[in-house]
């Protein structure tokens, strides 16, 4: 039985209730946009947006409907910045929208994330009753959820700890900004220039050393995900900056001699303009710039190849859950569409004549997407819209029994995303589009959609769930997350930019000072490397342009790691492909986590009323 029951006439769908979950939506939108673009991943808004919009409507009195119904406005703005984050940076890193910001493109993005976070909320609304009622499917991070709930009308619910953490967090980075922490490391590199001297490395090779990053940011992933999880993460930034790229340097360096460093400051030239010849060569001279230059254009493709192998590995562990997921789902809309209306409040969803036109008016708009913006033929613009609405729909289900099953924690958004790429990429290929004929493009806007579908699928029934439990409105909350994926969808582009703009500029202003850093979507620290994987395999299957031996090595590489039933090969080559620094500090996050837990394991807790 809900815990609010269905005869109640309680407040739910408010104004305040509104307002806070949509503040909500776009700061964890935002704050996971950060985080995905930099360390690879996204953390789940439902429990932040549980404690933070029932402390603030314990303040005013709320309801729990009404916290029920701001905490699913307030999360979906994740998985809005989920879907975005994996796809929209890719336009940029295959040299597609460069520079990104431009009227064009932000009409263009805010199309696609609104129109691929409605698509997903409609195949929810269609699915809704049988799965939520579905008793094999438990829900873990729903019932979760729910009990916050619940406590929280005795308790603080724990925000004090959030808010708390919060504080510390910011105190951490405030020092951060303050270099408090490169202390110790300056005066290591000090010690180490009277020990040995850098005049007395006569050998020509070397590693790239650097600060580590302490993020309070990136040691909350690494708090969340834990110890195992950061220690795999860690090790494949380990393989990138302790093996590869140093290997990798000393074979190369001899042969940079002074023809190569002219031609490649001539390149350098071409696309920057505003140095001089001597400061191009005096940059291409700099061992930093080798370095980081090798990782960027040699590491990074085989740990792309890693991902690949490991995205696959992922989906075929999950099989039986995927297939299963398939035929659920077309029989769950054969339920759906001969059920008939209900009185019951708590069954009320949006009406099947709403959800057709939803979809309809998705189709319509990827239609014209791919049409007049990526100027394709009428007729590929017509296969890409039903080849989306396809993936969408088999993938929104998928990601919702994944969800119910694991949680949206652990659903692999990613690996979904890549399948719908490469099976709109190959279709359209058959078709005869390429790269000029805007194929690339196409490709790319049918996975964004299909993606943010797929995300915001999973996360709205995970929250349906919860409200199933607590006794919420199923419509009420449907037709707020229409308004949140809209307002979610309207701002997220100006974040996006806004991440590349500041890179950008920091990257100018290393390159003014000799460094080797290149800002902007793919930087060191803009890494997005699902987006890059997506840049990649695009260009590589509709253009042609995929540096294939690299990738290959990488996926042997991938292939090696699961015959080594490594746990997560996926996670091990993500950590490649990002900078040490930021897999150091998500490594330090899970080492604290463990010993908080050894630490509590053994110190009896008191328990007080």
């Amino acid at each position: 039985m809900p815990f609010v029951s269905p005869e109640s006439s309680m407040a739910e769908f408010t104004l305040r209730a509104l307002v806070i979950g949509l503040v909500m939506s776009v700061i964890l939108g935002a704050a996971n946009a950060y985080l995905g673009l930099r360390a690879g991943m996204t953390i789940a808004a439902t429990y932040p947006a549980a404690v933070i919009g029932m402390a603030l409507l314990k303040v005013l009195k709320g309801t729990i409907l009404e916290e029920n119904f701001a905490r699913t406005v307030g999360s979906i703005g994740e998985s809005v910045a989920a879907g975005a984050i994996f796809t929209l940076p890719a336009f940029f890193i295959a040299g597609l929208w460069d520079p990104f910001f431009t009227t064009g493109h932000f009409i263009t993005s805010t199309i696609i994330l609104i129109a691929g976070g409605i698509l997903g909320i409609m195949f929810v609304a269609l699915l809704r009753k049988v799965m939520v009622e579905d008793v094999e499917l438990p829900f873990p991070e729903s019932l979760a959820a729910a009990e916050i709930h619940k406590s929280g009308r005795n308790s603080s619910g724990g925000s004090k700890f959030l808010f708390g953490a919060m504080g510390i967090g910011a105190l951490i980075q405030a020092l951060g900004q303050m270099n408090f922490f490169k202390i110790s490391y300056d005066k290591f590199i000090a010690l180490k220039e009277q020990l040995i001297p850098s005049t007395a490395v006569k050998v020509k090779g070397g590693a790239l050393l650097s600060a580590p990053a302490v993020s309070p940011a990136y040691m909350g992933v690494g708090y969340i995900i834990g110890p195992k999880l950061g220690a795999l993460n860690f090790s494949g930034g380990l393989l990138a900056w302790g093996l590869l790229t140093p290997v990798l340097y000393y074979f190369i360096a001899p042969y940079i001699d002074a023809a190569f460093l002219n031609l490649w400051a001539s390149e350098f030239v071409k696309t920057n303009p505003k140095f001089t010849a001597q400061e191009a060569l005096d940059k291409v001279s700099n061992p930093e710039f080798q370095i980081a230059q090798i990782w960027r254009l040699v590491v990074r493709p085989i740990a792309i190849g890693g991902m690949l192998m490991g995205a696959g590995y992922t989906l075929f562990k999950m099989r039986k859950s995927l297939s299963t997921g398939i035929a659920r789902s077309i029989s769950d809309v054969k339920k759906a569409a001969t059920s008939g209306g209900t009185s019951v409040r708590t069954e009320k969803d949006i009406s099947f004549s709403y959800i057709m036109l939803g979809i309809l008016g998705v189709a319509i708009a990827t239609f014209c997407i791919t049409f007049f913006l990526f100027e394709t033929s009428f007729l590929a613009a017509f296969v890409a819209s039903t080849v989306m609405i396809i993936l969408a729909f088999f993938f929104a289900a998928i990601s919702g029994y994944l969800v119910g099953i694991m949680g949206s924690s652990n659903n692999p958004i990613s690996g979904l995303t890549l399948t719908a790429l490469v099976v709109t990429a190959l279709i359209l290929v058959l078709m005869g589009v390429d790269a000029k004929s805007g194929g690339v493009a196409a490709v790319l806007g049918v996975a964004a959609i299909v993606c943010v579908s797929a995300a915001v699928a999973g996360e709205m029934l995970q929250d349906l769930k919860a409200g199933h439990i607590l006794g919420g409105t199923p419509w009420k909350m449907q037709v707020g997350d229409i308004i949140g994926v809209i307002l979610a969808g309207s701002v997220m582009f100006f974040v996006l930019n806004f991440l590349n703009q500041a890179d950008i500029a920091q990257g100018n202003m290393a390159v003014e000072q000799g460094g080797g850093y290149v800002g902007g979507f793919g930087s060191k620290n803009l890494a997005a490397p699902q987006a890059g994987l997506m840049a990649m395999l695009s260009k590589g299957i509709v253009g042609g342009g995929m540096t294939w031996p690299l990738i290959v090595f990488g996926m042997l590489m991938g292939f090696a790691l699961i015959l080594m039933q490594v746990k997560s090969p996926m996670l091990i080559s993500v950590g490649m492909y990002l900078p040490l620094e930021t897999t150091f500090a998500i490594f330090i996050g899970g080492l604290v986590k463990a010993l908080l837990t050894w630490w509590l394991k053994r110190k009896p807790l008191m328990l007080r009323k």
